[in-house]
């Protein structure tokens, strides 16, 4: 399993046309993904279909579970559809604009570029900026007269179909739930997948609408475990709103930094996985982190900075996007990420921001058990802690208490078991539900024996709840020598 057992942060990676090989994709889990994406901003329910089949067959067979997250698209505001070899727009040139697909060439002679983004012309007025493609191309509107919206070239460069379009500074009142967003949710519950991710989140009613259709399409998915993605800037004003009512949060840069500035992202990324972590949610870190490893076998020296600083900051995973999707060195960018990963973290001591939730918030004894295990264990020559948890929340908690050392956490629960893989720092294990304490030791040892480094005659801390068969909050913690006899 190469030694990427040692990461403690997660790596997401999304599949595309590029991790389509039954081959390339056991590679990709080999070299480390620990959570697969699939971006339903792409493809059809038959390629998102044979995907799901090909990964669950080779992570079945490699005995290596993979987190399975399902990524809506939104209200994502794009170009319509252009000439296929796309059109040039030139810096200082006139366009004209129309939401219908008025036809090429307007009256005027203009270019006419049609956009797919309702009531466009009520979000502009003369002078406002309108970008293209994570702002590579950008115009300003120079004239609106009934409904031509005419803008001048200001960022040339090459537009194809498709592309996305950000309006910065409108407040567009558009759902973050769509009419293909519905569809695809019932496809996702349908094939059930292990995570939910939803797009350009504003407010809380944008997950409560969420949250409402799943409970009609699958009243049983309704704990299906929801990241929100944080991607225009009123969503960062409502953070602290946002993150009570998930499960977890994306930092996604793309979007974040063409709606606000790119100066502001790095500002942004911090408060966000602080937040995050001070309340007990799981954070990924997404977009462009190794972008240059779409074309070149290694990434920039920036790049590499960018992903071990936000291991640094504290997030719980970081996340590829075309780099696996599209990009010509699919498992090579993941061997990569990984080895920043690992780096970053053996000088986490020296350079790591951690901020451990806050015994504040939430005064529970799961939380009192959590703290007083990961104090136990640094105090003592402890070298795992072995978590038994039913839904996953003490493993979360004891992720997000950050211990020094691996997190093996047991689970009889199979939705639970295929949810752990994006967790920080655990390493998840299915195994049958135990009737007593000793039953429960030795599934524990014989576990740890058979599939991990650790030895007889060295510590662990075992996390429960008694009596072990309920389940229940962990009330428990006791401090193991693997092959000790208590007889």
């Amino acid at each position: 399993m190469g030694n990427h057992m040692s990461r403690k942060a997660k790596i997401v990676a999304t599949l595309g046309p590029a991790s389509d090989s039954e081959d390339v994709l056991g590679k990709m889990i080999l070299a480390g993904m620990d959570v697969a994406r699939f971006n339903f901003s792409h493809g059809t329910h038959d390629e998102h279909a044979k995907r799901l089949d090909l990964i669950r067959r080779i992570s079945r067979k490699l005995k290596k579970p993979i987190t399975l997250l399902q990524d809506l698209q939104g209200p994502k505001l794009r170009v319509g559809m252009l000439p296929e070899e796309g059109v040039n727009l030139v810096a200082g040139m006139l366009v004209r604009m129309c939401t219908e697909a008025q036809g090429q060439s307007s009256p005027s002679g203009l270019l006419t570029l049609p956009m797919d983004v309702p009531d466009l012309i009520h979000h502009l007025s003369i002078g406002s900026r309108i970008l293209f493609d994570d702002g590579r191309l950008e115009v300003q509107v120079s004239s609106l007269v009934g409904d031509v919206i005419e803008a001048r070239v200001i960022l040339g460069g090459k537009l194809t179909s498709q592309k996305g379009v950000n309006l910065p500074g409108a407040d567009l009142q558009i759902p973050a739930f769509t009419e293909k967003d519905r569809k695809d949710l019932e496809f996702g519950l349908e094939n059930n997948f292990d995570m939910l991710a939803i797009s350009f989140v504003q407010t809380v009613h944008d997950i409560e609408m969420v949250k409402a259709a799943i409970e009609e399409i699958d009243a049983k998915k309704k704990d299906l475990p929801i990241i929100a993605k944080l991607e225009r800037p009123k969503a960062i004003t409502n953070l602290d709103e946002i993150l009570q009512n998930v499960y977890g949060v994306m930092v996604a840069r793309g979007d974040l930094g063409v709606e606000t500035s790119p100066s502001e992202v790095p500002i942004i990324q911090k408060k966000i996985i602080e937040k995050a972590n001070q309340q007990n949610k799981v954070v990924i870190t997404a977009t462009q982190m190794l972008e240059s490893m779409i074309d070149n076998p290694r990434p920039t020296r920036a790049e590499a900075s960018d992903v071990a600083n936000a291991i640094f900051d504290g997030t719980d995973a970081v996340m590829l996007s075309a780099e696996t999707a599209a990009g010509n060195f699919p498992v090579e960018t993941i061997k990569m990420m990984d080895g920043i990963i690992q780096e970053a973290e053996n000088h986490f001591d020296e350079w790591g921001h951690c901020e451990t939730p806050s015994t504040a918030i939430i005064q529970d004894d799961a939380i009192a058990m959590v703290s007083a295990t990961r104090a136990l264990a640094h105090d003592r020559n402890v070298t795992a802690i072995a978590v038994f948890s039913l839904s996953g929340k003490t493993a979360l908690l004891m992720s997000k208490a950050r211990p020094e050392v691996p997190i093996l956490t047991f689970t009889p629960n199979e939705t639970t078991y295929h949810k752990l893989g994006i967790l920080w720092g655990v390493q998840p294990f299915l195994v049958p539900v135990a009737q007593s304490v000793e039953q429960m030791i030795s599934i524990v040892e014989s576990s740890i024996l058979s599939s991990t480094k650790l030895k007889k005659g060295q510590q662990i801390i075992i996390v429960t709840g008694l009596p072990v068969y309920s389940m229940r909050a962990p009330n428990f913690a006791l401090l193991h020598t693997i092959g000790a006899d208590y007889s």
